[in-house]
């Protein structure tokens, strides 16, 4: 977990407190994270993205949605929270380890039925769905090398009016930096840069915990 780009801890503590604010099941599942995750932890995203993206899911009335990325599943329970009645959530994730942790969360809440999960690479996920704009809201939080074929995959399965998150677009400010060249900052990058000629979307990016970038199907 970071902080809200930019932000002293306690500015973001002061945002988190004037938001609304987890609730216990997140609040048990980020410490199980962060006790058993070890240095993985920080791969979970912060509260205030997490009331972000319920609100963000809600506002957009949103009913299908898909998550490429899951890890633990904090995120997965406050898309799944923000979708319209009868709702439904598809993660995607390569860890059996990690997103078991996530299902049992996920049952604490009461979210069962609301998600699917489906263990396995992503891209062979997305290319084997039909291309119908089945769905209304994507999240991307996953590998950062392959940000670029997500989007590209996931453009046909959302629809006209939609809505992408992609997160960590800003790599912790090393996206600015000449001494910063790491697989995962060198693809962040090539990814920020992409979608300023990409006439498929209406694009806004904000230092909100690590970066997050959203894109509107057009």
């Amino acid at each position: 977990m970071t902080s809200s780009f930019g932000m002293s801890q306690e500015l973001r503590t002061y945002v988190v407190e004037h938001g609304s604010p987890p609730d216990l099941i997140l609040e048990r599942l980020a410490q199980r994270t962060k006790d058993e995750a070890g240095p993985f932890a920080r791969m979970q995203i912060d509260p205030e993205q997490g009331t972000f993206l319920t609100w963000l899911a809600q506002v957009t009335g949103a009913e299908r949605a898909l998550e490429i990325g899951t890890f633990m599943g904090y995120s997965a329970i406050c898309i799944a929270r923000g979708l319209g009645a009868g709702g439904q959530l598809t993660c995607l994730d390569i860890s059996e380890e990690w997103t078991a942790i996530g299902r049992e969360a996920w049952s604490d809440a009461g979210l069962d039925d609301r998600i699917e999960l489906h263990v396995g690479p992503a891209a062979e996920t997305l290319a084997a769905m039909p291309v119908d704009g089945q769905f209304d809201f994507v999240f991307i939080d996953a590998d950062k090398t392959g940000y670029e074929v997500y989007l590209d995959l996931v453009h046909g399965l959302l629809r006209p009016g939609g809505v992408v998150v992609v997160d960590n677009v800003l790599r912790r400010g090393d996206v600015i930096s000449d001494e910063a060249q790491d697989d995962d900052v060198v693809a962040i990058r090539a990814f920020n840069d992409a979608r300023r000629t990409d006439d498929r979307w209406d694009t806004v990016m904000l230092p909100v915990g690590d970066g997050l970038t959203l894109l509107r199907k057009r």
